[in-house]
């Protein structure tokens, strides 16, 4: 903030600390489809093994997706990752009027809202990878010469830019953060392993990029049969793995 302002903290006494939780961008959406005094789903914290878990359940009602596919749902089950806060001092403040600012407690946990990966989330990340790879700007045939003030120009600013981002970094330039993901999970419904030069080649992506984004949802093998290779993490796998399938057919 460049200009000062005054900042309440009327409140800080009365707060018992904030949860800092990140949600998916989908669910963030169906949210705001709620009415005023909807209810957007529930919360459950309980105990297993002596260890917290939390889980928030999307209500029935914004779990349709739109009209155009009644069975398309957005996934209702989402458990919590926990994480620690740290040694960082989190804060979260709301804004009210121009001139005052209010803040509303101290951040005590944080947490990732991930979706369980079933058929109706796999769905949901087809629909999203088909949205992302329609064409943004369509060709239109004109019939006669457009008689304007504006005439053409030798090279627009945003093809100046991609040309100094792509020699900065190669022939791969970064695509958005969805968009690789999206990438990723549906190589990942073909085979569980993958070395990172197989991804780079899937991807079309710089191999630091790629790593930063695989750091997050994977988990590298650095010994054993697949030695070099990566595997999503638990969380984000939909598919079994051979211990599983064996023993389910000796049950």
């Amino acid at each position: 903030m460049s200009e000062k302002m005054d900042v309440n903290l009327t409140g800080v006494k009365q707060s018992k600390g904030v949860w800092l939780v990140k949600v998916p961008k989908y669910l963030a959406q169906q949210w705001d489809k709620a009415t005023e005094k909807g209810e957007v789903g529930k919360i459950t914290i309980g105990k297993k093994h002596g260890k917290t878990e939390v889980h928030f359940s999307l209500s029935e009602e914004l779990a349709a997706v739109g009209e155009k596919d009644a069975s398309l749902k957005v996934p209702r089950d989402h458990p919590f990752t926990m994480h620690a806060v740290g040694g960082q001092t989190l804060a979260v403040f709301s804004q009210r009027d121009k001139d005052e600012i209010s803040l509303e407690g101290m951040v005590v946990h944080r947490a990732e809202c991930r979706p369980v990966v079933n058929d109706n989330y796999m769905k949901l990340k087809k629909l999203q990878m088909q949205e992302s790879s329609k064409p943004q700007r369509l060709s239109q045939q004109l019939e006669r010469a457009i008689t304007t003030v504006f005439k053409p120009v030798a090279n627009h600013d945003f093809n100046v830019e991609y040309e100094k981002k792509k020699k900065s970094e190669g022939k791969m330039v970064r695509a958005e953060r969805q968009v690789v993901l999206d990438m990723l999970f549906s190589a990942f419904e073909k085979h569980q392993y993958y070395n990172i030069k197989d991804l780079v080649d899937i991807t079309k992506q710089p191999v630091t990029y790629l790593k930063e984004i695989m750091k997050e949802i994977g988990s590298y093998n650095s010994k054993g049969a697949h030695k070099s290779t990566w595997e999503l993490r638990p969380e984000y796998r939909h598919y079994q793995s051979a211990e599983e399938e064996e023993e389910m057919q000796t049950t």
